[in-house]
């Protein structure tokens, strides 16, 4: 009982650092490369996936805003789970004394059987809600970052534009001209259009 319990709430907690976490592993040698851009139109050129996810500002408030819904949460399936848990413990003292009849025992097994269910399923659900919130999040970070990126090459009408991502051996990029890394041009990109489309939400 106690160990399905605490295997609900890690499972949660387990779905809920991946999606606080989001991609931290910053190439040193890309940041060190990424000096401004001098491609002109027609290049094949690439972005530091990683570090759009991590210098995003948008991407950094959605995962704030997860991780306090993503923490409530679990506060809750905590809770439940510890009262379940301290009643399953009181019926058993209470059978081990002889405190209660036969029948009243039967009566509070019951009564407990169906509070174990009830909060497996209602574990379960509040597990889809992290899964659905870690989603929802990240095919906004995505949503935003594909839709500036399609405006930005419409203006600079570069062939072709890769995504790159990881430490030791980034991939697919795992090396390249730094006047082709365009992390920089697009996180001022990203990060103004994100300021600006906040200001416009609060008028």
């Amino acid at each position: 009982m106690k160990k399905t319990i605490i295997g609900i709430i890690a499972t949660a907690g387990a779905i809920a650092l991946f999606s606080l976490t989001g991609c931290n592993n910053t190439s040193v040698t890309n940041v060190k490369a990424a000096a401004d851009s001098t491609a002109t139109a027609g290049a094949i050129v690439y972005f530091n996936l990683d570090r759009i996810l991590d210098e995003y500002d948008m991407a950094n408030d959605l995962r704030s805003v997860a991780e306090t819904k993503i923490n409530s949460i679990n506060q809750e399936v905590n809770r439940r789970g510890t009262k379940l848990e301290k009643d399953t413990k009181t019926f058993q003292d209470k059978i081990n004394k002889g405190l209660m009849t036969q029948s009243v025992a039967e009566v509070q097994y019951r009564k407990l059987q169906e509070q174990q269910n009830s909060f497996q399923q209602y574990a379960a659900q509040k597990q889809q809600e992290i899964a659905e919130e870690q989603q929802v999040m990240m095919n906004q970070i995505a949503d935003a970052i594909k839709t500036f990126i399609d405006e930005y090459n419409a203006k600079k009408g570069y062939a072709m534009i890769l995504t790159t991502q990881g430490d030791i051996l980034p991939a697919p990029v795992v090396t390249g001209d730094p006047s082709l890394d365009i992390t920089d041009d697009l996180l001022e990109g990203l990060n103004a259009a994100y300021v600006k489309s906040k200001s416009e939400n609060k008028d």
